[in-house]
């Protein structure tokens, strides 16, 4: 059994461990890692900790997060957890309280076209989020790897760039006139780093890996939670109400080209999915198209002028 070793090693070797070789799944951890290991005091021994403290960090940092975003960084924990355990670690166990939350799935989930529009042309949106979201919605790809992108990922005359997808494949995403014309004014005197950079530069106790940091700027790739705050931020109906979800994007773009005819195959090569069963889910008609479909079925004579 490995003791003295403290939370904050433990972590680190975790994130250096085969089990976050692909860069999407280690940035993803290291940010709910990092923020676990800081509420819990980096220094602590990990044999000192027991479950209960760890159940408690969670309910303080993601108690109040939706149930998607609590399940997400439950994994996570649970990962680092497990991953302890087999490599002789002495790591407690997460108590059976801290269970995954059901998350309700939401038949109004693709957003209407109208409204995506609406959103990407505001006026009071920043020219970063104006970018990421309609790449997001452009390209059909997932929020994790369009965040991961580096400039030097990017073919702008081609309008493409290469992605690191689930499991560890370099595939390519492809964007629209709209995400071309923005690109171009938000690289605009940087020629490396990340695209996607944080609004300011990080601070001494948390100091990102040099391929997460502009060298010309000095600031930080901009993380997903961030990026899912502001775009509940530009969306939400009123106080207390949620906004859209970054995901929606993707599952509007996937399902406005549905309702624009484009065949299965196609949808499946855009949002780079290998089952059939997995796209169908997220090419569901809105309910626009479903409206205009059900006039086909009207055997209702038209009327004499």
């Amino acid at each position: 059994m490995k003791n003295g070793v403290t939370i904050r090693v433990a972590v680190d070797r975790f994130l250096g461990s085969a089990r976050c070789r692909n860069p999407n799944t280690r940035r993803a951890y290291t940010g709910v890692l990092d923020r676990l290991a800081g509420h819990l005091d980096p220094g602590r021994e990990l044999a000192a900790t027991t479950g209960q403290d760890i159940a408690d960090a969670m309910a303080m940092l993601w108690g109040q997060a939706k149930p998607a975003t609590w399940n997400r960084n439950r994994a996570a924990v649970a990962s680092f957890l497990v991953w302890a355990a087999r490599n002789g670690y002495p790591a407690p166990g997460l108590p059976d309280a801290v269970e995954r939350q059901p998350e309700s799935p939401d038949a109004t989930r693709a957003l209407d076209r109208a409204a995506v529009e609406r959103l990407l042309t505001r006026r009071d949106v920043p020219l970063r989020e104006k970018t990421l979201w309609r790449m997001l919605y452009e390209t059909c790809a997932r929020a994790g790897e369009i965040l991961a992108l580096d400039i030097a990922d990017l073919e702008l005359e081609a309008r493409r760039a290469k992605v690191v997808s689930k499991g560890g494949a370099v595939e390519y995403v492809y964007w629209a006139s709209g995400t071309a014309h923005l690109l171009p004014r938000l690289l605009r005197g940087r020629t490396a780093g990340p695209v996607f950079l944080s609004e300011r530069r990080p601070g001494p106790a948390r100091r990102p890996a040099a391929r997460d940091l502009c060298p010309a700027t000095g600031r930080a790739r901009l993380g997903y939670d961030r990026a899912r705050v502001l775009l509940d931020h530009y969306t939400s109906p009123g106080p207390g109400l949620p906004g859209w979800d970054l995901h929606q994007l993707r599952h509007s773009g996937a399902t406005h080209l549905g309702e624009a005819n484009a065949g299965l195959q196609l949808i499946m090569a855009k949002g780079r999915w290998r089952n059939p069963r997995t796209a169908m889910r997220y090419v569901k008609p809105g309910a626009s198209a479903v409206a205009e479909v059900t006039e086909l079925l009207d055997i209702t004579p038209p009327r004499r002028s």
